[in-house]
């Protein structure tokens, strides 16, 4: 469970009640496809021949560019996590990443779900001893990725859901 009981509402649209602009939901979708595009390969070598999850990312980046709706994202999204459901390891991690991505579109929160997914599939395929680092790494080159309008709400995020993303964001 990587999303909090209570919803943040500064990760809640204006319309909807909470303080996120159209543009910075934009900007953690882009954010979100990212992490998840950053290790996407651990997926595609798996399944070389299954499209799901690289679907997903880029769905999340169509829906940013108003090109499908809030719901085609969150079906992409579904596919993706479909795509993870007989794996293991960092494989299914990386679908997740990208599954977490597309929903972004729906609930900006899952912003959080695509980078941790993502570290965790880094750790899940560094060698022997070496998947701590190896997330610290990945952890910090998300960080060097945000958008500066964004930073601030992300980090602040990161430390408020470390304990529900499995601690991976201490790097």
């Amino acid at each position: 469970m990587i999303l909090p009981k209570n919803r943040d509402p500064r990760f809640v649209t204006i319309r909807r009640g909470g303080t996120l602009t159209d543009s910075d939901h934009h900007l953690l979708a882009l954010w979100a496809a990212l992490c998840a595009e950053h290790i996407l390969d651990l997926f595609e070598s798996a399944r070389p021949d299954d499209p799901r999850p690289r679907q997903a990312i880029e769905q999340a980046r169509t829906w940013v560019r108003g090109k499908i709706t809030m719901a085609e994202a969150r079906r992409a999204a579904f596919h993706a996590n479909a795509a993870a459901s007989d794996l293991s390891g960092s494989a299914r991690y990386a679908a997740y990443a990208a599954g977490q991505a597309a929903a972004v579109a729906h609930v900006a929160a899952h912003e959080l779900g695509a980078a941790a997914y993502a570290i965790k599939a880094t750790r899940a395929a560094a060698p022997e001893g070496e998947g701590e680092n190896a997330g610290r790494l990945e952890c910090q080159w998300q960080r060097d990725q945000l958008p500066k309008a964004i930073r601030e709400l992300v980090l602040d995020d990161q430390r408020l859901r470390n304990h529900l993303c499995w601690s991976v964001f201490d790097c």
